[in-house]
């Protein structure tokens, strides 16, 4: 045989691409990459887009209750008409007729000439009276001096002036008329209606149904705060213990297994079944009393142990293995290695585990429906420590639900209010929990 016919029946060899050169599959890889960075682009710009929507909604809907409507008095009481005021038999009503001679008289210094009566005061300031009788009463080095009044206008007058009521819309009732109208327009063209930061929506406590204007949610902030301290007590050190043991000690069977799955499975559970267990249990069977922080602590406290202790046995997991072996390596028990070694480097996470499932216990209502938080109206401040305890109060979530049950529109703004100061606790919680974790963060 000879060369040339070895040579005619060989395979023709391929020609040799240039590694740089992009083939046909790469070219379809990269295309999949770019789509992929495309979508994530667009859902993170699209999850900002409702964020920004939604955090711009709460503050327009909510800053008004930051604001309030006061009527801006100068009142000048004699000795002499308070010796009469407190000598009648219905004193309050003394008081108010002097107040309104006297803004009267304002109006008619400035050029304005208003017909008015006792009933359209108490429509637009509702017992201003005992506000002034008070005052006079506690001070009497007030007397024959000027002092000025900043007197709280009802929710009406404030929705008048917002543009929330209107001429045309308004109905005459016993809380506003439209004759009332003539008479807020003159005060404000007297510069006696004014408006001012509502420190009383945040220091002060519910009212009634027929009193929207004087709704604060200090009381329920106070309550909450009661609340947090029962579930700190009790979830960090219990939720750590548990954590510990089923990491680090729990040997590995059955039983240990079935107490993980429940752990989770009770991690998922709506938290209005916590409520109907705190129902029963801590109020049907220990009797203890209804409306109380310490019960709405101790349902917060079950629902926010699972969240703990999945948060802090994780922290405890990434602790690398090294760390325990060289513990025991020098001598170190098991006990000092997890308590020396393993639990300071895993206390980042675990703060910031405790820390999220507190603000999640913060902004829970479900619970709070089963044990009457939401049906009682906290009308004042706890006596002291033991009764912001066990005496029946509120609690934020549970103040921002009744209001925004209430048919009255400044219940609703009310009610955005709460959910801006809400948030405000919730951001604060998730800023310590950052500035805890960099501060105990260990590398190694």
């Amino acid at each position: 045989m000879s060369d040339a016919s070895l040579t005619s029946g060989a395979a023709p060899t391929r020609a040799k691409k240039s590694l740089m050169a992009v083939d046909v599959r790469t070219r379809k890889r990269n295309a999949a990459e770019k789509r992929f960075r495309a979508y994530g682009i667009a859902a993170i710009v699209t999850g900002m887009f409702f964020l920004i929507v939604l955090a711009v909604s709460i503050v327009r809907s909510g800053l008004p209750a930051f604001s309030h409507t006061v009527v801006s008095v100068e009142f000048n009481l004699t000795e002499e008409q308070f010796a009469d005021a407190e000598s009648q038999l219905f004193k309050t009503k003394a008081y108010e007729a002097l107040l309104i001679e006297e803004i009267r008289s304002a109006l008619v210094a400035r050029g304005l000439d208003v017909e008015f009566d006792s009933d359209a005061i108490a429509r637009l300031l509702g017992k201003p009276g005992g506000t002034l009788r008070e005052h006079y009463r506690a001070n009497e080095q007030d007397l024959g001096q000027p002092v000025r009044f900043e007197l709280a206008a009802a929710s009406r007058v404030d929705g008048y002036l917002t543009g929330r009521v209107t001429r045309d819309t308004l109905q005459d009732s016993r809380f506003l008329q439209g004759s009332d109208l003539d008479l807020i327009d003159a005060l404000v063209d007297a510069d006696i209606i004014t408006r001012a930061f509502n420190w009383n929506f945040i220091m002060g406590a519910d009212t009634g149904v027929d009193n929207p204007g004087g709704a604060g949610i200090g009381a329920s902030v106070i309550g909450s705060f009661f609340m947090m301290l029962v579930v700190l007590v009790l979830s960090l050190p219990i939720g750590v213990a548990a954590s510990i043991y089923l990491e680090e000690f729990a040997p590995q069977n059955r039983f240990t297994d079935l107490i993980e799955v429940n752990i989770s499975n009770l991690a998922a559970v709506p938290s209005i079944v916590f409520g109907i267990l705190g129902l029963a249990v801590f109020i049907q069977f220990m009797q203890l009393p209804q409306s109380a922080p310490l019960v709405g602590g101790l349902v917060l406290t079950l629902m926010t142990l699972p969240t703990i202790i999945i948060s802090t046995r994780a922290s405890l997991k990434s602790v690398p293995p090294s760390i325990r072996d060289a513990a025991l390596g020098v001598g170190a028990s098991k006990m000092q290695a997890v308590f020396h070694h393993v639990l300071p480097l895993a206390m980042p996470g675990i703060l910031t585990g405790t820390i999220i499932g507190l603000a999640q216990a913060l902004g829970e209502t479900a619970p709070l429906l089963l044990i009457g938080m939401v049906g009682f109206v906290a009308r004042g401040y706890p006596d002291g420590v033991m009764s912001g305890f066990v005496d029946p109060n509120s609690a934020m979530p549970a103040q921002i639900y009744t209001w925004a049950a209430r048919a009255d529109a400044s219940f609703y703004e009310k009610a955005w209010g709460g959910i801006i100061i809400l948030l405000l606790f919730l951001l604060t919680m998730n800023i310590i929990a950052i500035i805890l974790r960099r501060k105990f963060e260990r590398r190694w």
